[in-house]
């Protein structure tokens, strides 16, 4: 989920950038040490959207940054449980795929790929035993996270498309239009169904 956070904290300014006005230093200060940056109850900094007020700086005796008392903007994506994300698959392995969420990568065991027996081919894709579909690197999907972990420097996504309205872009209109004609076929049996038993 993104976020559009608040953040009131001192920024370290270091030497180099001293010829810029204040602003512009503390601004690029907060784009080198927090774009990029991943914490767990941040989530992952994407950019830094607006430096709003500049302190006083004070410098400390043996270091030669200056420290700012600044506010200013972050927008972070912290993934959620039960989120729904959008993805183009990045790579295709033996026991998954890895998507590719814009922000950070997840990654669908094949279990989870799609509601059928997956095999991983020859040509590095997945596919389905019975319904044949197929699911290669571009391939764009919805899937929803259901698993994080923050053990090491990156978290770990877990995800799934084997629920209704998950999958490749493709499958979900192919399976859209499928309910559509089953929706008609149900509604024509219900309608001549109480036609014959308003004759009787």
């Amino acid at each position: 989920m993104f976020n559009l956070i608040e953040v009131d904290d001192y920024v370290r300014v270091e030497p180099k950038l001293f010829g810029l006005t204040t602003k512009e230093a503390v601004e690029q200060q907060l784009n080198e040490t927090h774009k990029g940056f991943m914490g767990h109850e941040m989530g992952f900094v994407v950019d830094v959207v607006d430096v709003m007020d500049v302190g006083e700086g004070i410098i400390i005796p043996g270091d030669g940054a200056a420290y700012y008392n600044s506010k200013f903007k972050l927008l972070t994506w912290k993934p959620e449980l039960q989120e729904l994300v959008y993805g183009t698959i990045a790579e295709i392995a033996n026991f998954g795929a890895f998507i590719n969420m814009g922000v950070m990568q997840g990654m669908i065991h094949i279990s989870q790929t799609m509601d059928d027996y997956v095999s991983f081919s020859k040509s590095g894709t997945l596919i389905g035993k019975s319904g044949k579909r197929s699911l290669k690197k571009n391939d764009q999907c919805m899937a929803r996270i259901v698993a994080i972990s923050y053990k090491g420097d990156d978290p770990k996504i877990g995800l799934t498309m084997r629920q209704p309205g998950l999958g490749k872009l493709e499958w979900i209109k192919e399976d859209k239009k499928k309910r559509e004609v089953d929706d008609k076929k149900a509604a024509k049996y219900a309608e001549k169904e109480a036609k014959e038993a308003k004759k009787k």
